[in-house]
């Protein structure tokens, strides 16, 4: 009997060490689950205390707020606490139009985007497609429909001549600087496949100017010299040759005039 009892005692403590850690456990459990629902709490109140209402784009000309905030995923719930700055602009800067961005969180709940964007410097005109291209001849987008800018274009492939490309889109930068592009109604420079640089040619309001390489303004200033010339005799003209230093070749129709 005293054998049962000292049993039946031992499995009693043992079940009464059992039940204070269950609800040793049980209390931890509880405290946990207090403690979680308490911060999601917390940080809900916060998100709602900081919660994006105004997004202000400035900047921006051809990308609208619709389109920048599209491209951002900006869907209106977000916090400017959490809001990463870094990933937006990431997101931002996948677009050609946009070379820079930069931010301001004016808080509780305002985000200032400033946009740098790219700008149109000409056409290029490539496998019967025209597209815009900035200055450092990147492809911004392709031109739908008839109406086409006034920008001069640039005929070739970039991607088979690299180098050709890039010079052109020099020389357009020197037409630009000297006013010339404003003087005429069309300018077209033409890369011919598997050229280099030295066989590059313009057309410019019907007449064929082979301009080769390097030296554009010296070669421009001629140019508008001799068109004055030009036109006081009434020069029927089929080219203009600039390739060659301090001279210009005038070919007539009939003859070659030095």
């Amino acid at each position: 009997m005293r054998n049962n009892k000292k049993v039946n005692k031992k499995q009693s403590a043992m079940n009464g060490s059992k039940r204070r850690w269950l609800l040793k456990l049980l209390a931890v459990a509880v405290l946990l689950s207090g403690m979680y629902f308490g911060m999601r709490y917390s940080l809900n109140f916060i998100h709602s205390l900081y919660q994006i209402n105004e997004v202000i784009f400035y900047g921006n000309k051809h990308l609208t707020d619709s389109e920048l905030k599209a491209i951002m995923g900006i869907k209106g719930n977000e916090s400017l606490i959490e809001l990463s700055s870094k990933e937006i602009a990431t997101k931002l800067l996948k677009s050609p139009w946009v070379r820079a961005v930069s931010f301001r969180k004016d808080f509780p709940h305002r985000l200032l985007v400033k946009i740098e964007e790219a700008m149109p410097f000409a056409l290029l005109e490539m496998k019967g497609r025209i597209f815009f291209v900035d200055d450092r001849g990147n492809l911004l987008e392709e031109i739908k429909g008839d109406s086409i800018p006034f920008l001069p274009i640039i005929s070739g492939d970039p991607f088979k001549n690299d180098g050709s490309f890039s010079e052109a889109l020099n020389l357009v930068k020197v037409m630009k600087g000297k006013g010339f592009i404003n003087m005429k109604n069309r300018i077209e420079i033409i890369i011919p496949p598997g050229s280099g640089p030295e066989d590059i040619t313009m057309q410019i309001d019907g007449t064929l100017v082979k301009v080769g390489y390097g030296e554009y303004e010296e070669k421009l200033e001629r140019l508008l010299d001799l068109e004055d010339e030009i036109m006081r005799r009434g020069i029927p003209v089929d080219y203009i040759d600039l390739r060659f230093a301090n001279r210009v070749v005038v070919k007539p129709i009939n003859e070659v005039i030095k």
